[in-house]
């Protein structure tokens, strides 16, 4: 045990006894730790529910083809645009009938960023009818 220099023998120790107070602060750490939400980024999309009951489409409906390449350039039916001219593009498809199919394909080597800025004008677009093709090229990662 470790004396103070200077006190008689026989005097009260006057230092506070920190250790208590470390033990809770480090409990309560633990607990504001273990509290905090995970933080997420995501798109979320509503897809559609299959529903019994509803007619199936035709058999040969229009499909559309967003291609997002490695250079960052997005194309529309192989025609380069931008996003507000794909949203506009994506707009427009909703008003017909019947709504025609939207096939994303992504490149591997595509930038995140730009695939994500196309979900989120699909999602504000509130297209319908949505698919992803071309996954066997992520086969390899």
């Amino acid at each position: 045990m470790a004396m103070a220099a200077g006190t008689a023998e026989g005097e009260p120790m006057m230092d506070v006894n920190t250790t208590p107070l470390i033990d809770v602060m480090l409990v309560l750490l633990i607990m504001f730790i273990i509290t905090i939400p995970i933080q997420t980024h995501a798109v979320k999309l509503d897809l559609p529910q299959d529903s019994n009951d509803s007619t199936p489409p035709p058999i040969n409906p229009v499909k559309n083809k967003i291609v997002i390449t490695p250079t960052g350039q997005t194309l529309w039916n192989g025609a380069p645009l931008d996003l507000v001219t794909l949203r506009q593009y994506l707009d427009q498809t909703q008003t017909m009938s019947p709504i025609p199919e939207l096939h994303l394909q992504p490149d591997p080597q595509a930038k995140y960023a730009l695939v994500d800025e196309v979900l989120a004008v699909t999602k504000r677009a509130k297209v319908e009818k949505m698919g992803f093709v071309g996954n066997e090229a992520y086969s390899n990662f």
